[in-house]
């Protein structure tokens, strides 16, 4: 996955948004205002990090040492890490779709209705 796939297959899950709130080097995508993936434009290997439930986050980090890692400046128990270009295309999607999953869980039931959210 290069950088336009990342953001297209991103901006493509219901309410996503970007912003750079960091500086000219890092996007963020979001939902209800609360990150779920962000990236670095400057950085090769292209990496993404994503909020990961605590035990999947081990599994996946035991399972492809060199491609997924814990969090960088990130909370390391519910934040991977993870190379886009040396996974399979179906194992990124899933890991940006549960990473959107997870934290849209987090956002307010008033909220996740207001944009027909469930």
């Amino acid at each position: 996955m290069n950088l336009e796939e990342l953001r297209e297959y991103c901006l493509s899950l219901p309410h996503a948004t970007e912003d750079m709130p960091f500086d000219e080097d890092i996007l963020v995508f979001r939902i209800c205002n609360r990150i779920f993936a962000l990236t670095s434009l400057e950085t090769r290997p292209l990496f993404v990090s994503l909020k990961c439930d605590p035990e999947r986050a081990v599994e996946l980090r035991e399972q492809y040492p060199d491609k997924i890692i814990a969090g960088y400046h990130l909370n390391k128990k519910h934040w991977n890490t993870v190379s886009l270009e040396e996974l399979p295309l179906t194992l990124i999607k899933e890991m940006i779709q549960h990473s959107y999953d997870q934290v849209l869980a987090k956002v307010p039931k008033k909220e996740r209705e207001s944009l027909k959210i469930h």
